[in-house]
């Protein structure tokens, strides 16, 4: 956004100029500039040092290292240019490499950049987070990216939208200068992600944790569940036997032909085997017309299996299905487990010896 100054009874649209155009250097003018007053990219930074770079195999250094008042390291990067070149690549690089970084490491850092013994830069450190003593200095394990820039190109702000949907935390900082006259006036704005909607925007992202989270302990479940399942399925049967366990709520197994998978289904309370019938998206009318000819023969293969099934032609999917359920779920309690299992492995045995010289004899 243009700036304006008020002259008279209009605005007066101030000129706008370039860091280049001022001959301002990143190092000795928007460094010096930043480090004497970090409060301009946000009220909670800390600058624990300039230039760091102390890391084997590499001479890249970080502009500042700054703490925030949640522990957190934060890599600020500056750039003068309208584009902002590569700075958010950089930036990664840099947060992944600081990202061990300890307390006591960040006090020597401190010490030397401030000019402190090393008791003292652990004082300034420890009273900057509001906290007593060492014990209480753990680093979070997250670090922070803030890209300072006179402008940001296309490719770094959808890179950076991308980033902090996969749980990143960077934000953009526009730098632009104007002149009036002999003084030179800086707009400093946060571009992304906007200020308004940065409450929102965190609690998104704590949402998107937390469904991590349970997406995580779920597929461990299902793990764990179906681990038990095939270890107690053999002798009984070879639908899974040769089987790895799945961390989804299915587990498929075979029928001896392609085309026709024996699948155990886990869902929240309730449980189910089915024979699955699919063929792929070029074949979809050859799965229904096998699923035909087996249901011609339903009578026949439900006084085998020794009770009703449930057949779905599934309109619009590429498959169907012939199944059966049972009672009990993932969210059954875990010594219950072994119970569940068995009476799944003895469904799939019905339904298995039910539907196996049927489906051999098909001619699909």
């Amino acid at each position: 956004m243009p700036l304006f100054r008020v002259s008279g009874e209009s605005f007066e649209r101030v000129a706008e100029t370039t860091f280049t155009r001022e001959r301002f250097q990143e190092r000795q003018d928007l460094q010096r500039l930043l480090r004497a007053d970090i409060s301009v990219l946000g009220d909670d930074l800390m600058v624990v040092t300039q230039e760091f770079g102390e890391w084997e195999d590499s001479n890249r250094r970080i502009d500042l290292l700054c703490l925030d008042s949640q522990a957190r390291l934060v890599v600020v990067e500056l750039k003068r240019t309208d584009d902002g070149g590569h700075m958010e690549l950089q930036a990664i690089r840099y947060a992944a490499m600081v990202s061990g970084m300890t307390f006591d490491q960040l006090a020597s850092a401190h010490a030397r950049y401030a000019g402190l013994d090393h008791p003292g830069a652990e004082a300034a450190l420890l009273s900057f987070l509001g906290r007593e003593n060492e014990t209480d200095g753990a680093l979070s394990d997250e670090v922070r990216i803030i890209l300072v820039s006179g402008n940001f190109s296309r490719e770094i702000t959808t890179a950076v939208l991308w980033l902090n949907k996969q749980g990143l935390d960077i934000t953009c900082h526009r730098m632009r200068p104007h002149r009036v006259g002999a003084e030179l006036l800086v707009d400093i704005q946060q571009i992304i992600p906007l200020p308004e909607a940065a409450d929102y925007e965190t609690k998104l992202k704590a949402q998107r944790q937390e469904e991590k989270r349970v997406l995580s302990a779920r597929r461990e479940i299902f793990h764990r569940f179906w681990t038990q399942l095939i270890d107690r399925s053999r002798g009984t049967t070879s639908v899974v036997a040769n089987r790895n366990p799945s961390n989804d709520h299915w587990l498929t197994g075979s029928i001896g032909r392609s085309g026709f998978a024996m699948n155990f289904v886990l869902n929240q309370n309730e449980a189910s085997v089915e024979c699955y019938i699919s063929f792929g998206r070029e074949k979809a009318d050859q799965a229904l017309a096998a699923f035909r000819a087996l249901e011609a023969q339903k009578a026949a293969i439900e006084t085998a299996f020794g009770g009703e099934l449930i057949w779905q032609d599934l309109p619009g999917k590429l498959g169907c299905r012939i199944s059966s359920r049972i009672a009990g779920g993932w969210r059954s309690p875990e010594e219950e487990w072994t119970d569940l299992q068995d009476r799944l492995i003895a469904e799939m045995v019905r339904l298995e010896q039910a539907l196996r010289q049927p489906v051999a004899a098909l001619r699909v």
